[in-house]
């Protein structure tokens, strides 16, 4: 759904079977919003896309994208991320390799591979003798993941108000040095995840994907484990998704087989090696 520029409150919502409220929950308990507006509408019918049309995304939404993104909060204002956009096709076959072999990312016309960026801090510290020994920590390699993750967020956002889709591609996490050095990523600089862009091919199987009930990981006051009686349900509404797409997990056995062990990590076991390496000592 496209934004429309109003930002008043609707009131409440009527839930029908085509309503994003009763889409993104299956959930009797959940069929109205009490306040609602056009930004909302648009974030409840949020939906991964993974089959794109060959129409180019071109540098005028990219820099609507980018501004969106840049109006995202950042700790401190550091602004510690940045993002590469990737759009020829030898390159996003390299990356798409990397990435776990996905054809989406080949056939995507945009690729945007969002950095964690201390990098920029480091260079402005070599140019007046500065120290930069707080880089060297957890907490600034954490702010970087924070940052790109929100600015990333809102481009998504953007996207899908200008008729676009997009999917974040983890799996750009799989072979971090390859990535780096395809990228030519310089010290103090991680690729956190990438972000496929463009017009959605509408023959795709797909919709929007049922959430977990608010009861679950909505906790007043302190942290409640009570919510996790409604998970069972969920299950059965998440499966039921997923045969309507040729689909059969549940979601609790999704969880806990990319959880299992080590293998489910698709080499992402090595990032602290990686770290390290591109230098986020991350002490």
């Amino acid at each position: 759904m496209a934004a429309t520029g109003c930002s008043e409150d609707t009131g409440p919502v009527t839930t029908t079977s085509q309503h994003p409220v009763g889409s993104r929950y299956r959930d009797p308990e959940l069929t109205t919003l009490p306040r609602s507006t056009p930004t909302i509408e648009q974030q409840l019918a949020h939906r991964s896309v993974r089959a794109f049309l060959d129409t180019p995304v071109g540098d005028d939404e990219l820099t609507a994208l980018i501004a969106a993104a840049q109006s995202a909060s950042t700790s401190s204002n550091l602004q510690a991320w940045s993002v590469v956009a990737v759009r020829d096709p030898e390159r996003k076959d390299r990356l798409a390799t990397l990435a776990g072999d996905q054809e989406f990312i080949r056939r995507a016309p945009l690729l945007l591979v969002w950095l964690a960026d201390l990098g920029r801090a480091g260079r402005l510290a070599a140019s007046r003798r500065a120290a930069l020994e707080a880089t060297e920590y957890l907490e600034s390699t954490v702010l970087g993941f924070v940052d790109a993750s929100l600015a990333a967020q809102n481009a998504v956002v953007a996207a899908e108000s200008l008729g676009l889709g997009a999917v974040f591609v983890g799996a750009i996490r799989n072979n971090p040095d390859g990535v780096a050095a395809e990228l030519h990523l310089p010290d103090r600089v991680f690729a956190t995840f990438g972000l496929a862009v463009g017009v959605p091919d509408l023959t795709e199987s797909a919709g929007v994907k049922p959430r977990l009930p608010q009861q679950a990981v909505l906790h007043h006051e302190v942290y409640s484990e009570a919510g996790d009686a409604t998970i069972e349900g969920y299950d059965t509404r998440l499966a039921e998704y997923n045969a309507e797409h040729g689909r059969s997990a549940g979601w609790t056995d999704a969880v806990l087989n990319r959880l299992r062990d080590r293998d489910s990590l698709k080499g992402r076991h090595l990032l602290r090696e990686h770290l390290g390496r591109q230098g986020f000592p991350s002490k």
